[in-house]
């Protein structure tokens, strides 16, 4: 048994095929399966550590950005896809795997180009709640299309009966957040309230602009984690140093360059309410834990995706959402407080976050992966 994975090079592309590719291997071994050779096929290997542990072989392949409005860029974008294509095809014909795996973005478009003229059946998993252009185009001809979001399924025009709401996988590691020892570990007091702000793996800038500005209100009452993210870790740093100066509270302030499993579970486990953008590998985590949340998606103009997977969250419930051009210092600092007040308005996010998600999804695709090979096969 030969499988695929293919999808964009962010996080929020990759760590779900792992929590799939995770899963598979579990099932397989339970059920005394022939072990699969797994293959991923990207741009860069995102995470080799993980894909080691998996037993999943990496494969380089390269796919141009294509711009929606006019650039000369696109010239190169296309290029640089016409030449992923043939290298692609190449890759998936030697490989000839059962089925491709894909979460999208532009880099699984040469892949899932290959698969659909070498007539190897295709599972896509859909992450956000509008399909980006290379999943809406292959929906067409996958075999089977599992959902993150209820939303996303306006926009494909399939056969519903392929169509399977399954949830966002989410790593298996991450779902249990751990409270326990998360003080001590992060070195952070042990009775104060606690709040997460999420960066992403870049950063977001207007977050990380707005919260350095109210750090001296913020941590005279709380004490904050802060995944700045890798690139933007030094300024942010030194911004809140100076911010802060010779404040009591300075020690309540706690910024992260990145958070691997381990942190992000014990910021996780210790924090009483989370800040973040709309990823949806962002909400599914969030999610999961049943954290309370303030949603500031990045501006529409941007990614559409994000504003519509945080308003399709806060219509179940279970956040508030920002918007970033209303995002002022104190705004930030006024719904920060008027949550952190009010406790039964934060046991109701609590509960409608837990019931938003599916700890199982990574699972439930993977079994629906695997019965189409089986179908294949038969």
């Amino acid at each position: 048994m030969k499988i695929i994975l293919t999808g964009g090079d962010s996080g929020g592309h990759f760590y779900p095929l792992i929590s799939v590719a995770q899963e598979i291997n579990n099932i397989v071994i339970e059920k005394k399966l022939l072990k699969p050779k797994m293959y991923f096929l990207s741009n860069s290997p995102y995470d080799k550590k993980k894909l080691f542990e998996n037993g999943i072989e990496f494969r380089k392949i390269s796919a141009g950005k294509l711009r929606r409005n006019f650039s000369i860029l696109n010239f190169f974008g296309l290029f640089k896809t016409a030449w992923g294509f043939i290298k692609s095809l190449f890759i998936v014909f030697n490989i000839f795997p059962d089925i491709i795996f894909s979460n999208g973005g532009n880099v699984a478009f040469p892949v899932l180009l290959s698969a659909k003229l070498l007539k190897i059946p295709v599972f896509i998993h859909i992450s956000d709640s509008v399909p980006g252009r290379t999943n809406k185009w292959a929906s067409s001809f996958a075999k089977r299309i599992s959902l993150g979001f209820p939303d996303a399924i306006e926009y494909l025009k399939v056969d519903k009966k392929k169509v399977a709401l399954l949830g966002n996988p989410v790593q298996k590691e991450l779902t249990i957040p751990l409270k326990e020892g998360a003080a001590e570990f992060l070195h952070l007091e042990k009775d104060i309230p606690t709040i997460l702000v999420l960066g992403g793996s870049s950063g977001a800038m207007t977050i990380n602009d707005n919260l350095i500005d109210i750090l001296p209100k913020l941590t005279e009452k709380y004490q904050i984690i802060h995944q700045t993210g890798v690139k933007l870790f030094e300024d942010v740093q030194g911004r809140a140093r100076v911010v802060l100066g010779q404040s009591e509270n300075k020690d309540r302030y706690r910024a992260f360059p990145y958070l691997d499993t381990l942190a992000m579970r014990m910021s996780a486990g210790i924090s009483d309410l989370v800040i973040s953008r709309a990823g949806a590998g962002s909400i599914s985590e969030i999610s999961v834990w049943g954290k309370p949340s303030i949603i500031i998606p990045i501006p529409k103009e941007v990614s559409g995706d994000q504003r519509k997977n945080a308003f399709a969250y806060a219509r179940a419930g279970a956040c508030v959402v920002v918007e970033q051009e209303n995002l002022t210092p104190q705004l930030f600092l006024a719904e920060i407080n008027r949550l952190m007040e009010d406790k039964e308005k934060m046991q109701q996010l609590s509960e409608k976050a837990k019931a938003f998600s599916d700890t199982e999804a990574a699972n439930k695709i993977a079994n629906e992966l695997l019965d189409v090979i089986i179908e294949q096969n038969e």
